[in-house]
């Protein structure tokens, strides 16, 4: 089956176990088309235990989990791809100890390295920085909109946009042609997820670029 991208969540590494559960619960019954576990404080036994529990909750859905730079927590849950940083281990070493079945995911924070990434084992791209943002306090470029639209116009590659991005911009992100918008607080920090999924679920649907893959 083919990643759908579209309304991609990276959680929110400060939300304990329960309100992790609960906001994922809420924003794939909103329409979030894919989930990335994104852990920052060095306890690999609480990342494997969240892991597993995430796994366990969207069991019988189609939305893939995804983990951010540990292959061996995606290893160890099984879970459906890894996301790796510039500083993670190479690509074609991960893919290669993942698996071909396996999504595998690259953030790209330059145009030289939107370039090289084509020729890489990877499965998609994550834009970073599109907007400067609280959650992403080490950008080396922020693409801004011009910039995205030129990334989506260079690389063969889907594109997943992050940084930045909320509901009142959503629909700008849309219109470059992008495969997906990431989003951490606009999302993990909303009292309804649900609700907000939502919206953004049918922003992505009405505002469709020339190239549209909006819901169904």
């Amino acid at each position: 089956m083919t990643p759908d991208y579209r309304l991609y969540l990276v959680t929110d590494y400060g939300l304990d176990d329960d309100a992790l559960c609960r906001v994922v619960k809420q924003a794939v019954d909103g329409g979030v088309t894919m989930v990335q576990l994104r852990e920052k404080q060095g306890d690999i036994r609480s990342f494997i235990c969240r892991a597993q529990k995430l796994k366990t909750l969207l069991c019988g859905s189609s939305v893939p989990l995804i983990i951010n730079d540990r292959l061996d927590v995606a290893l160890a849950v099984d879970a459906d791809g890894l996301h790796l940083g510039q500083s993670d281990m190479p690509a074609e070493l991960a893919r290669r100890l993942l698996g071909g079945g396996k999504i595998l995911g690259l953030t790209v924070e330059s145009m030289a390295q939107l370039h090289e990434a084509q020729k890489l084992p990877v499965d998609y791209l994550g834009i970073s920085t599109v907007f400067a943002s609280a959650t992403k306090t080490d950008t080396r470029l922020e693409w801004g909109l011009d910039g995205l639209s030129l990334a989506v116009n260079c690389s063969s590659k889907p594109l997943v946009a992050i940084g930045g991005i909320d509901e009142a911009n959503f629909a700008r992100i849309r219109q470059t042609g992008v495969a997906g918008i990431a989003l951490v607080s606009t999302i993990c920090s909303a009292a309804q997820p649900c609700q907000v999924s939502r919206r953004l679920k049918q922003i992505w649907m009405t505002d469709q670029p020339s190239s549209p893959s909006g819901f169904t």
